[in-house]
């Protein structure tokens, strides 16, 4: 193969590392296309050309991480990682590490750990790399991978959630969520929200969203029957889509903009977290992007006329 078959058909691979490392759909395809400008320039050619590339992008995203920490300390509200619709990634052998660690709750626990801690963690963990390859690939020796693992695992662990439902009783619980949400169905959203649940958003000061957390199943069941039937009135609709391997749903304008995201944590048999994404810089990769603010005043005209 010429190498830019052999980099294409590693494409998915090495975009996946990208996405777990860096929590960004836009930050992981410029690693990616970083990764082919150092291997295009290369003089010689590596013995595992996978290896290579799954290092070289590593290496490129451990850079983008330590740069964007900053960023994400002075970052407006809460952070998400940018949605995932469809993970280009797939492995048969290692299905259920890959669903487990793209996941919004996962990849927040991820961004506690430090860049190598996250990169052993994600070469090793989830994709299964060797300890050889693993220590090539963030220049370090076998045993301190061996010991970036332990720490990296001890720390995800201890935010591992008790009881996470399996994909049939997420799909099932998801679909009579969106059911109740469209009619506005203050008790059928309470009886499906955890005691404890809590409603969170992420505008990064660009898009209106919730001033703090919502917390507690009357008052999330409340402000999702009190919001959405009004958005239904200015044409706002919304199509359920897995988000990042988990129930979610895609909000669009009358025009067919994305408009915000909105993500589905289950556990014991309850949605227990909600997370919107609505800074428009999030978004861009799913398509033209709505104006949130001009769709807010709408909204907000559509109530003060029911009322």
């Amino acid at each position: 193969m010429s190498k830019v078959e052999e980099f294409e058909e590693l494409r998915p691979l090495l975009f996946s590392i990208a996405y777990r490392m860096l929590g960004s759909v836009s930050e992981a395809e410029d690693a990616v296309q970083e990764t082919w400008l150092r291997f295009d320039g290369s003089a010689t050619r590596p013995t595992s050309v996978k290896a290579f590339l799954s290092a070289t992008v590593t290496r490129v995203s451990i850079d983008v991480l330590r740069s964007a920490r900053v960023r994400r300390e002075e970052y407006v509200g809460p952070w998400f990682p940018e949605p995932l619709l469809t993970d280009p990634y797939q492995d048969p052998a290692r299905s259920a590490e890959l669903a487990d660690s793209v996941s919004m709750a996962a990849l927040l626990l991820l961004e506690r750990l430090s860049p190598l801690e996250r990169s052993v963690f994600v070469l090793r963990e989830v994709f299964g790399f060797g300890f050889d390859e693993v220590a090539a690939a963030v220049g370090r020796s076998e045993a301190a991978c061996r010991q970036l693992q332990v720490r990296a695992r001890r720390h995800m662990r201890a935010g591992q959630p008790r009881f996470e439902a399996d994909r049939q009783e997420r799909e099932e619980l998801a679909t009579r969520f969106f059911d109740a949400l469209r009619e506005g169905d203050v008790d059928g959203l309470r009886d499906l929200l955890a005691a404890d649940v809590s409603m969170v958003g992420d505008g990064g000061g660009k898009a209106p969203q919730l001033a703090r957390a919502v917390t507690g199943a009357e008052s999330v069941a409340r402000l999702l029957a009190s919001v959405f039937p009004h958005m239904a009135r200015v044409d706002v609709t919304f199509e359920p889509h897995e988000v990042n391997g988990r129930p979610g749903a895609v909000f669009r304008d009358r025009d067919g903009k994305v408009l915000h995201i909105l993500a589905l944590e289950v556990l014991d048999g309850r949605v227990h977290t909600i997370r919107s994404v609505i800074n428009p810089d999030k978004l861009g990769h799913l398509g033209p992007v709505a104006d949130a603010w001009a769709v807010d005043r709408e909204v907000k005209r559509a109530r003060r006329q029911a009322n």
